[in-house]
């Protein structure tokens, strides 16, 4: 074969060798001249010694990156394109010449990103957002701790403890996020698993193996099937040469390579060959246009790795949220520290009180509340297929608005599927489920019997061995896509094809090229031993031209020209089907012609390929995954926009968007309209037509403007033959109208838009590693179905979290009155600093995290997607609600509940309200209470933190209706019911921690807790009672009023 490919090189080249006009930029391809090497070149030694390249670095221009291949190496002549890159198509390169542009364009590898080291992401975790929060609380309470120690020998350690706990909590929730997300950014570890190791290369006319980095631009390759292209390659000879591109176009069905240019666009012409794609048949060679960077799949890792990601809608409201908190205890503070400055307190007890009211403010436990909620939620949807990488992306796909979704793999099964066969003059539609069980044909009809019999012998698809016990449809084959799936039909509705193969042996075959466009064998003939049997199967134009006969119903009569309509008929309507068709006919040939033994020549075929005998045709489709059309309907239910962007033909992706319902029953598009009515497209409105298909061709002359219009005005938008740049500029398209973009992929041209796109979804089965890397979720099942599960869970997540927020910044409030009253009325201190530390770590901080398992309320998948700018996480509405509503009256409660027990230890209202400093001192050990009893310090002591206790259980009763109130946003407590296990385990979680702290020996002496009396428990009964009682009155207004103004400004 070298020879072979050498003369017909020769031939074509003259053997030319001449100055190169060609550069490589880093941005892509170029016409601007390379620089001549010197013309001492052969001089310089070819040492294999480790080598200094002078490659210049280049800032990635990633705009440019964005842009389409402005290329013409497909389309100028091969002597051209040879002398244009000073290379020889016989000969090759010189070794000193090659070792020279190695050295100026440097190795044959893809460049590596800038990466962040581990060590700048693990403090990312631990101080940026919340954790700042906690940080600052953390640092005040070690201040506090430090001016209490100034002042006095003793001072008490509650402020010390606080601020360890704080930074506990800050180290082990930044570790554990940290621990989650380590693995969620390696891109190009991924795309290096793509290069091949070495290539075969000719270099001063001898053919030798070189480790694929040491390849240039000239350089003259041979590849083979098993090979992975190792540069982009220029096809100078091809023999039965097909690359598999799917981890370049996402698409695995086999593309025929051959040396002619048959597109203008570098993607779709057949004489190119690109970097990292596999050669799955024949043999072919080139010469190499792009190395490293340069290459296609360079330019799609540049776009991956240098693509800004953007920031998460949960972190972009928590950090609002946070900034409302800063601002509200920073002013908070100042305020109260210029109040008692003019009250009269000195400095350091005023900047003491300043501190216990930012504490206040400051929600503790919220940090470690949202992690592990977050966490449960991405546990629960890797059991529903959903695989979460980075936390904060799962409320992320909740506010989803637009899906971008690849069609193969995801929308449709990755599986070629038999959907359709004509005989007879019948179309026939075929089952194309995973057990193919429901065929219809008729397996009386001689005519089904031959094509069947063609559709068996002609393929050369293999089922692998020991899959007997594997259903036929889930075998694995060798073999392309379309074989396989004749196959795998034919060996459902034929019986064992092995079997019926060994029974008509295979006596020569003349394989598919793209030239004849068809595939022949010659077959021992089972039925009439003694006689050869001769199938075709191709293209079905090139099939019926070959034809001089058709059988219909068992007779074999004349192709007369109403036949060859009826056959245009069925395949146009297959055709529009999205359906790849196939037409199938045989021969038998002359006992007397060809005897057996007969020596059949396939070089110079010695028998006939014309006045054959068509049996009919065979269609073949990737089919949808079943739960698919229900999802797509969910979806436009939620208000999400479902587009497919894929890289397959327009009409198959139009027929596929139209059975799942992209495109909707009796909607149409111009080309539609235009065919209905049998008018010029031109004359159709735009208005007209309620769905679009746009091909990569057409985007690429659209401005940005145009653009935006189309991803508005339509609802139902296909993108067909699109390239990983116009991914990409889909994606930002979206998003430049303010949506929050989903983007499913599988392939390695996904990847730069998974990056882009506010979440990306890659395919856990068929998806590459360079796509899951790129992706923030992986569907296991690669199913469509999984997204929807996938958004709701999504919604439900940012329901329970906002669920959460309500729930637990009550306790602003509740921390923040104790002090004021403290300070105004001067009482004695109602809760110690412990004592905040286990309203917001301790008893409450459970039941907060169990809401995660709250059901959906019933209209969660019935709403549009929420307003960013108006419903985010933490609004006025909710802190209005919280705070000043149902976070007074639990304060309230508490301080009626202090109130009770000071009053039945002697100390009415009006005899503790001013007795603060007296109350503190510890020399006075005979103060009176109302009824004048005397007591001593420590006995005052032990009546304030059961003060602390008798305030933390007002709370605790008064949160056990809350966190009910909690459970629904609009519906009723009894519509929603009290089926959250979880919750009533928290709450008694809960009730038993307050009833350790206040009843076990020795926390009087430890945490600031003692004992209560049964019915000082019941104290916050009627503020509960009020608060439940107000909150279903509320809701119940709502939905009754949905529009009013009880429902737009008391819900939160």
């Amino acid at each position: 074969m070298s020879k072979q490919m050498d003369s017909r090189s020769t031939q074509a080249t003259g053997g030319s060798y001449a100055n190169p006009g060609f550069v490589h930029s880093s941005d892509g391809y170029s016409d601007s001249p390379r620089s001549t090497p010197s013309e001492n070149h052969d001089k310089m030694p070819a040492t294999k010694k480790k080598r200094r390249f002078r490659v210049a670095k280049k800032k990635v221009d990633k705009e440019a990156l964005k842009k389409e291949m402005d290329m013409d190496e497909h389309k100028v002549p091969i002597e051209e394109l040879a002398t244009r890159l000073r290379s020889d198509l016989v000969r090759g390169l010189t070794s000193d010449f090659a070792e020279q542009r190695l050295m100026e364009d440097g190795p044959n590898t893809l460049s590596p990103p800038k990466t962040i080291p581990e060590w700048v992401k693990f403090l990312k975790q631990m101080f940026l957002g919340f954790a700042v929060l906690l940080w600052a609380g953390a640092v005040l309470c070690f201040v506090a701790y430090g001016v209490q120690f100034s002042q006095s020998d003793h001072p008490p350690g509650d402020n010390l403890y606080l601020g360890i706990v704080l930074v506990a909590v800050v180290v082990l929730t930044g570790s554990f996020s940290y621990y989650q997300e380590a693995a969620s950014s390696k891109v190009m570890e991924s795309f290096k698993k793509l290069v091949p190791q070495s290539a075969v290369v000719i270099r001063d006319a001898v053919k030798r193996d070189i480790p694929a980095e040491e390849l240039v631009v000239g350089d003259v390759i041979e590849v083979k099937f098993g090979d992975r292209m190792p540069a982009d390659v220029r096809i100078t000879y091809a023999q039965g040469f097909k690359v598999d591109n799917s981890s370049l176009t996402g698409e695995s069905e086999p593309l025929p390579r051959t040396p002619e240019c048959t597109h203008q666009n570098p993607l779709e012409t057949k004489n190119l060959a690109f970097f990292s794609t596999n050669v799955v048949e024949g043999v072919g060679r080139g010469i190499v246009i792009a190395t490293a960077d340069r290459t296609v799949m360079g330019r799609i890792a540049n776009l991956a790795s240098d693509t800004d990601t953007s920031s998460t809608t949960m972190s972009r409201e928590m950090q609002f949220f946070v900034n409302i908190i800063i601002v509200a205890s920073i002013i908070m503070g100042i305020v109260f520290l210029i109040a008692l400055l003019a009250l009269g307190y000195g400095f350091f007890v005023a900047f003491i009180f300043l501190i216990g009211i930012i504490m206040g403010n400051v929600p503790e436990g919220l940090l470690s509340t949202v992690t592990v909620i977050l966490t449960l939620t991405a546990k629960r949807m890797a059991k529903k297929n959903c695989l979460v990488k980075a936390l904060e992306c799962v409320e992320t796909l909740g506010s989803t608005t637009v899906i971008c979704s690849d069609k193969t793999g995801t929308l449709t099964q990755n599986r070629m599927t038999v959907a359709h066969a004509w005989y007879d003059n019948h179309i026939y539609e075929m089952d194309t489920s995973d057990t193919q069980q429901a065929n219809v044909y008729n397996g009386d009809s001689q005519t089904w019997k031959a094509l069947s019999r063609v559709a068996l012998l002609c393929n050369r698809a293999e089922f692998k061995r020991g899959q007997e016990s594997v259903p036929i449809m889930k075998r694995e084959t060798s073999g392309d896509a379309s074989e396989s799936a004749i196959l795998k039909y034919t060996e459902v509705v034929c019986g064992n094809v092995q079997l019926l193969r060994s029974q008509n042996k295979k006596i020569c075959e003349i394989p598919f090229n793209s030239t004849n466009k068809y595939q022949v064998s010659i077959h021992e003939l089972a039925e009439s031993p003694g006689r050869y049997v001769l199938v075709m199967k191709g293209a079905p134009e090139r099939i019926l031209d070959r034809c001089s006969t058709i059988l219909i119903k068992g007779e074999e009569v004349p192709l007369t020209e109403d036949w060859q309509n009826a056959f245009q008929k069925a395949y146009e309507d297959l055709g529009g089907l999205g359906e790849r068709v196939l037409g199938f006919s045989d021969y038998l040939l002359p006992p007397g012609q060809f005897p057996p033994g007969f020596n059949f020549d396939v070089e110079n075929p010695n028998f006939p390929l014309t006045g054959l005998r068509f049996c009919g045709l065979m269609s073949l489709i990737d089919p949808p995954r079943p739960a698919v059309p229900g999802a797509v309907a969910k979806c436009r239910g939620a208000g999400i926009k479902v587009i497919m962007v894929t890289g397959d033909h327009p009409v198959t992706a139009k027929a596929i968007a139209k059975s799942v319902g992209i495109i909707s029953p009796g909607h149409e598009t111009r080309e539609d309209i235009a065919k209905r009515r049998n008018i010029p497209l031109e004359d159709v409105r735009a208005s007209d037509a309620k769905a679009i298909v746009v091909t990569g061709s057409d985007l690429k002359d659209l401005s940005e403007k145009e653009l935006d219009h189309i991803l508005s005005y339509y609802n139902e938008i296909v993108f067909a033959r699109t390239s990983p740049q116009q991914k990409l500029i889909i994606v930002e398209g979206c998003q430049r109208l303010d949506n929050i973009v989903a983007v499913t992929g599988d392939g390695v041209n996904d990847s730069p838009a998974l990056k882009k796109s506010n979440i990306g979804i890659a395919m856990g089965i068929t998806g590459s590693d360079v796509s899951k890397q790129a992706a923030d979720m992986i569907l296991l099942d690669d199913n469509f179905a999984s997204i929807v599960t996938g958004v709701e869970e999504g919604r439900l997540i940012f329901e329970n979290l906002k669920k959460t927020v309500a729930y637990t910044v009550t306790h602003i409030a509740d921390e923040t009155l104790p002090f004021l009253i403290f300070i105004f009325l001067k009482v004695p201190l109602p809760l110690g600093t412990i004592c905040v530390l286990w309203i917001d770590l301790g008893t409450d901080i459970i039941p907060a995290i169990t809401l995660a398992y709250e059901r959906p309320e019933s209209d969660i998948m019935l709403r549009m997607p929420r307003d960013r700018k108006k419903e985010t996480l933490v609004t006025g509405k909710l802190l209005g609600l919280t705070i000043f509503q149902v976070g007074i009256v639990e304060s309230l409660s508490g301080i009626f509940t202090y109130f009770v027990i000071y009053g039945q230890f002697g100390f009415r209202p009006d005899k503790i309200i001013g007795l603060r400093d007296i109350w503190s001192d510890s020399s006075i050990s005979n103060l009176e209470d109302s009824y004048g009893q005397e007591w001593t310090f420590a006995q005052r002591r032990l009546i304030e933190i059961t003060g602390y206790t008798g305030y933390l259980a007002g709370v605790v009763v008064t949160q056990w209706i809350n966190i009910m109130m909690c459970k629904t946003r609009r519906n009723s407590i009894i519509e929603q019911g009290l089926v959250n296990y979880p919750l009533m385990l928290g709450l008694s979680v809960e009730t038993a921690v307050l009833i350790l702290l206040a009843y076990l020996p020795g926390m009087a002496n430890t945490l600031n807790f003692a004992p209560l009396h049964w019915s000082w428990i019941l104290c916050p009964t009627p503020s509960a009672l009020a608060i439940l009682f107000y909150a279903e009155i509320r809701k119940l207004i709502a939905r009754v009023y949905p529009d009013g103004f009880v429902a737009r400004e008391a819900l939160f």
